[in-house]
């Protein structure tokens, strides 16, 4: 989660702060502090809080330092600190006052000589070296989770931190159960030749450690601001009404999340209102079971166990209630409030759907149009069931459909004899019109004889005709 500055920037490139990692407004690192006190200007004899708060790897790790050296450090800023039997590399996070309240936060003796001692501003050599034992974290992570699974452990290694100079690593792991982890020790510092370090941390500090986005789109809570980690139990999710769902209410460690809680305060207090001990009430139709609490209406909703319909009462109407059901008395009616139903506004996409403007029915017919025409083209005959509802309107007799064989002819009937192809039909008379529909339709005037026809154009007088018999094959 960066800051503004971060995010913004020209050719979709992020612009940056130039914080090189140390924002001051706490979205760059993790777990970070704003410091609201840096503003304030210091007295001439008064000298700065000689303890600073130091983060390591990114702000998954926290720790105070002593400043004896005459160093003025800024939030940012590379530092060489004491570490085990060696140096280590963290980055400045806090300095000044503000200190003081942290290291009372986290319930830290005041007592300097306690802690650790700043060493140097870091150098050049020593951030390279810093670097090459970073790039070995994920190689020791990986070697060391199949040591442990040779060994049969029942334990979850999250993450391995190694101090800059490659002297010690520090392994955090989570487990169920206590570990008897002595002969891995062994085999750690054998394999890596380091001093090893154990730290078992809970599956929302692995949560956080590892980081992630949660349901609301945001990074994690535990990885970002939040440091304490408070119960958090189903009763809350009872208090807000939601529905008990133990995969929505889960967070990414598989605990209850920690959101839960954070309006619970408000959940009580609106509740405070309501009465209590109104589970139930007593009507001449039966007993009205409580099933819901509206904190934003302030109303109550009521059912019958012989009905699924709920009625809502007001918190008014529930004390009256009760009140008469304590002197033995029972309600003819429960009044429920009556909710204005809002309509639903109509809002204008801004465009018309033609999906619906075009028909089957259309399409039917342009297809059959399409069909006709080819058949003409082709000279193939056609049957009733292919030609339009027009053609056979037009068709006066009755035709066989298409594929019914035909019955086999009398060869001792004489064959009837077909005009020739290109003979003159004698004139037709206009007036006389067989098989066509009468309407507004005007006669059609008489076809020359002398003009031949076209060989692809069927003959019209062959519709009306019957088939002709067949000759027996020799």
């Amino acid at each position: 989660m960066g800051c503004g500055n971060c995010g913004t920037g020209s050719n979709g490139k992020p612009g940056g702060c130039k914080g090189n990692g140390g924002c001051s407004t706490g979205g760059c690192n993790r777990l970070n502090v704003y410091d609201w006190l840096s503003a304030l200007p210091l007295s001439d004899s008064a000298k700065p809080f000689p303890v600073i708060e130091v983060s390591f790897n990114q702000g998954s790790r926290k720790d105070f330092f002593r400043n004896n050296t005459h160093h003025i450090f800024e939030k940012g800023e590379w530092i060489a600190v004491e570490g085990v039997g060696g140096f280590d590399i963290g980055q400045v996070n806090l300095t000044g006052e503000l200190v003081k309240l942290q290291m009372k936060k986290y319930g830290i003796n005041n007592d300097q000589s306690l802690l650790k001692r700043v060493l140097h501003p870091a150098t050049e050599d020593e951030l390279k070296q810093c670097s090459k034992q970073k790039e070995r974290e994920g190689e020791v992570l990986v070697r060391s989770r199949a040591i442990a699974r040779n060994l049969n452990l029942e334990m979850k290694l999250a993450e391995v931190e190694l101090q800059a100079d490659g002297k010690k690593a520090t392994f955090f792991y989570t487990a169920d159960a206590r570990v008897d982890f002595r002969e891995l020790i062994r085999v750690y510092a054998s394999e890596f030749k380091v001093r090893v370090e154990m730290k078992q941390i809970g599956a929302r500090q692995e949560s956080g450690k590892v980081g992630g986005i949660g349901s609301c789109g945001r990074e994690l809570c535990c990885s970002t601001w939040l440091t304490d980690f408070k119960s958090v139990n189903t009763t809350a999710a009872r208090y807000q009404n939601l529905a008990i769902n133990q995969t929505k209410l889960s967070g990414q460690c598989g605990r209850l999340k920690c959101c839960l809680n954070y309006e619970l305060d408000t959940y009580m207090d609106a509740l405070s209102v309501f009465p209590t001990h109104a589970d139930t009430i007593e009507t001449v139709q039966g007993i009205a079971n409580l099933q819901k609490r509206d904190i934003f209406k302030n109303l109550m909703w009521y059912s019958f166990s012989n009905s699924a319909k709920q009625y809502p009462l007001s918190i008014v109407r529930v004390k009256e209630i009760l009140a008469l059901n304590k002197q033995g008395v029972k309600v003819d009616e429960l009044q429920p409030v009556e909710l204005e139903v809002k309509e639903a506004v109509k809002i204008d996409v801004g465009f018309v759907n033609d999906v619906g403007q075009i028909t089957l029915r259309s399409l039917e017919k342009n297809s059959n149009k399409r069909r006709n025409k080819s058949n003409r083209a082709s000279g193939s005959p056609q049957s009733n069931d292919q030609r339009g509802p027009q053609q056979n309107a037009r068709g006066g007799g009755s035709r066989p459909p298409g594929n019914q064989p035909r019955p086999p002819r009398d060869p001792n009937q004489p064959q009837q004899a077909r005009p020739q192809g290109n003979q003159p039909r004698p004139p037709r008379d206009p007036n006389q019109q067989q098989g066509r529909p009468q309407g507004n339709q005007q006669p059609r005037p008489p076809r020359d004889p002398n003009q031949p026809r076209p060989n692809n154009q069927p003959r019209r007088d062959n519709r009306n005709r019957p088939p002709a018999p067949e000759t027996p094959k020799e």
